[in-house]
């Protein structure tokens, strides 16, 4: 079993995210909003949205993860082998469901879905069994450059802040 990356770690980094999203939010124009990012074809409202999705798609992965981490190494590679042979529809669904998210999240409205998808993500860490967070399984490498080959819970949840640093170096908030 894998060394779980430490929980309050996981936690400090969410709540480091959670802070700077609010500020992000806060201080963007309407101007900022409907600029270009910078390396995607998002403008910045729809990343702001696919960076809470981030920690949604985490929400989402931890039952998965929960279930085939108990089972044998090579039903989630299976699974994984899978899901990277559909990579081409996942990055069109992963790009047009960003750019409808964020017709429907925007302001306090995308700011309240963090808070309560952190909350939740919160409730879960802790209510983890400590063998828990060392289980694993394989993930689609192909769908995201900071899914590895295994990844143990631990690291589903640390997933989220890893996806949420990532964009937030690409948005162009206050660029003139």
């Amino acid at each position: 079993m894998v060394e779980p990356l430490p929980r309050p770690v996981i936690h400090h980094e969410m709540e480091q995210a959670r802070t700077e999203f609010h500020r992000l939010v806060r201080l963007a124009s309407a101007g900022d909003l409907r600029r270009a990012t910078a390396g995607t074809r998002w403008t910045n409202q729809q990343l702001l949205f696919h960076m809470l999705f981030g920690y949604l798609i985490v929400r989402a992965l931890l039952p998965l993860v929960r279930f085939l981490g108990r089972l044998p190494d090579g039903v989630s590679r299976v699974f994984a082998a899978g899901l990277n042979a559909c990579r081409k529809p996942f990055h069109v669904v992963n790009y047009l469901g960003s750019c409808g998210g964020a017709l429907v999240f925007r302001g306090p409205r995308l700011t309240r879905k963090l808070d309560r998808t952190i909350d939740s993500l919160h409730r879960a860490l802790d209510a983890e069994p400590d063998a828990a967070l060392g289980r694993g399984m394989h993930f689609p490498v192909d769908w995201d450059p900071y899914f590895l080959d295994v990844m143990t819970l631990a690291e589903v949840y640390h997933y989220g802040t890893q996806h949420f640093e990532h964009h937030r170096a690409q948005l162009t908030l206050g660029a003139r």
